[in-house]
C-alpha cells in the first residue's frame, strides 16, 4: 500500500496501556512508509532514467535537425545553381538555333538570287533564240 505524505500525517497510532504507543502497531506503520517510499524513491529514479534518455533524445534531435536544415540549405543552394545554369544552357541554344537560322536565311537568299539570275540569263537566251526563230521566219517569207 503506498501511503501519501498526507496521510502519514494524519495516522494515529494505537496507544498501549502503559504510557506510549503500541509498539507493534509503530512497527507496521514504519514498514508501510518505508515501501511508500522505496516505491516513491523507485519511481523517482525511473523518471530521472526517462529524463535523461529524453534529454538524450532531444540533443540528437537537435543534431538531426541541424543536419536537415543544412542539407536543405545546400539543396536550395543547388537548385538555384541547376536553374541558373540551365536558364544559360537554353539561352546557348536559342543564341545558336537563330544563328543557324541565319545562316539557312542567308543561303537561300543567296540560292534565290543565284536563281533569279539563272531564269534571267536563260530568258535573255530564249529571247535571242526567239529573235534568231523570227528573223529566219521573216526571212522566209520574205524570199
Amino acid at each position: 500500500m503506498t501511503l501519501t505524505p498526507v496521510e502519514i500525517r494524519h495516522v494515529k497510532p494505537a496507544k498501549a496501556f502503559v504510557g506510549g504507543y503500541d509498539r507493534d502497531a509503530i512497527d507496521r506503520l514504519l514498514d508501510e512508509i518505508v515501501a511508500s517510499f522505496e516505491d516513491v524513491w523507485r519511481e523517482r529514479a525511473d523518471m530521472a532514467d526517462k529524463v535523461e534518455q529524453l534529454e538524450a533524445d532531444l540533443v540528437r534531435y537537435r543534431e538531426i535537425e541541424g543536419l536537415l536544415r543544412t542539407t536543405l540549405v545546400s539543396a536550395e543552394k543547388a537548385a538555384v545553381t541547376l536553374k541558373e545554369q540551365a536558364r544559360k544552357e537554353a539561352e546557348l541554344i536559342v543564341e545558336e538555333a537563330r544563328a543557324e537560322a541565319r545562316s539557312i536565311t542567308r543561303g537561300a537568299r543567296s540560292d534565290h538570287d543565284r536563281l533569279l539570275g539563272e531564269v534571267r540569263r536563260m530568258r535573255s537566251l530564249l529571247r535571242s533564240a526567239l529573235a534568231l526563230v523570227d528573223d529566219e521566219v521573216s526571212e522566209e517569207r520574205a524570199a
